[in-house]
């Protein structure tokens, strides 16, 4: 495992600059360029929508 701040640009939105660089991003990103950290990336209109009930308690 390796941070995608220490890889270069075409490995990881992370990547590249000059010394310890910020994100340079709005929000952090995954290796593929998909919103992370607390973004929710569950489809809308999923099929097992009707299944879930009630919402799970995160303690």
């Amino acid at each position: 495992v390796v941070r995608g701040v220490v890889m270069n640009p075409v490995d990881h939105p992370h990547g590249g600059g000059e010394g310890r660089a910020p994100i340079g991003r709005k929000k952090p990103m995954s290796p593929w360029g998909y919103p992370t950290l607390g973004r929710r990336t569950r489809k809308r209109k999923k099929y097992s929508d009707s299944l879930i009930l009630r919402r799970r308690k995160r303690s």
